[in-house]
């Protein structure tokens, strides 16, 4: 659930490809001054040098605090280019081992400044803006309830765990000692959803209760529940400046697969591995499934049923991820 998967989720060739071709979109603009930051051997490292690299080695070291990040690049460049000129005099640069990763490195420069010059200014301010409006929209008519939950075999059972919490026994802890779901290490919680994302029987007792009223024993396909609701409440869309970034990274993605799409049906690629042949025929059938699934009406796996990413608009964390997904209705 991550805002807006109504922009298509198309295959995971595709997904991969923009995954690959994502540098930090912050950091795509040229600097007001190149300035010269260190000096190797004559050769200038400017700050348009540190720009790029940042986007190409930042996102695999995060732990770095952000007060280090610039000199820890600045001292990265400084070893890259000693070993480069060390591979000059070595007379690397003639192997055909240097003229193959060459080509290689050629491509993706190509493609990042393809990225950077033609797909990043198609993203505009109005554009983000119109999106959050239609998504914070959807997201203000949904009621979400948090509830908690006790999973066991029988009915007998579930009404033994009744008699206890009327008795005065917490409902986390009975829930952590009986619960037969991944929720029971959180004392049952199964975070804030909506009435669709549960199978019917589940959402149609939960969404019946009043806050702090427990339910009677509830039968589904997975047992018998006894349920706790916690909270309800409308969805409520986070500010836009708080979500504008990653509704552009969802723009951007969907600008990419699009681009993507159109040059792969004017182009002509032939998978000579056997073992890729059959990879792209099954995404080649997800991808139908997922077309026919949004003429049907249904969301595609992984999709809300809505279209909606909620807690990127909503600002809501998944309580537990644990026991939530056991209770989900299933895709169809």
């Amino acid at each position: 659930m991550q805002m807006t998967e109504t922009f298509t989720k198309l295959a995971a060739l595709t997904a991969v490809s923009f995954m690959l071709l994502t540098p930090a979109f912050a950091q795509t603009a040229e600097p007001k001054e190149d300035k010269v930051v260190a000096v190797v051997n004559g050769h200038e490292i400017k700050t348009s040098e540190v720009q790029m690299a940042a986007e190409d080695i930042l996102g695999q070291l995060p732990d770095i605090p952000p007060k280090l990040r610039y000199p820890y690049i600045v001292e990265y460049l400084v070893e890259r280019h000693l070993l480069a000129q060390a591979a000059v005099k070595e007379g690397i640069g003639d192997s055909e081992e240097y003229k193959r990763r060459l080509a290689l490195y050629q491509a993706k420069a190509l493609r990042d400044a393809y990225f950077a010059q033609t797909i990043v200014p198609t993203v505009t301010e109005e554009e983000m803006k119109k999106a959050y409006d239609t998504e914070s929209a959807k997201v203000a008519q949904t009621e979400r309830i948090r509830a908690r939950h006790i999973l066991v075999a029988s009915e007998q059972e579930a009404k033994q765990i009744l008699a206890r919490l009327e008795k005065g026994e917490k409902f986390e802890d009975l829930a952590k000692q009986y619960s037969l779901d991944g929720s029971k290490e959180y004392g049952g919680d199964l975070g804030y959803f909506t009435a669709p994302e549960m199978v019917p029987e589940f959402s149609k007792a939960a969404f019946a209760l009043k806050p702090g009223e427990v339910s009677q024993p509830v039968k589904t396909d997975f047992g018998w529940h006894v349920i706790k609701l916690e909270d309800r409440k409308m969805g409520g869309a986070q500010p836009y400046d708080q979500v504008k970034t990653a509704i552009r990274n969802i723009l951007l993605r969907k600008k990419t697969q699009e681009k993507i799409i159109s040059l792969r049906l004017q182009s002509k690629v032939e998978l000579k591995d056997p073992d890729l042949v059959r990879f792209a025929e099954e995404a080649r059938k997800l991808r139908q499934k997922a077309v026919q699934q949004r003429k049907d009406g249904a969301a595609p796996q992984g999709e809300q049923p809505d279209g909606t990413d909620a807690p990127a608009l909503t600002g809501e964390e998944p309580t537990t991820g644990g026991g939530k997904s056991d209770m989900q209705a299933p895709q169809q």
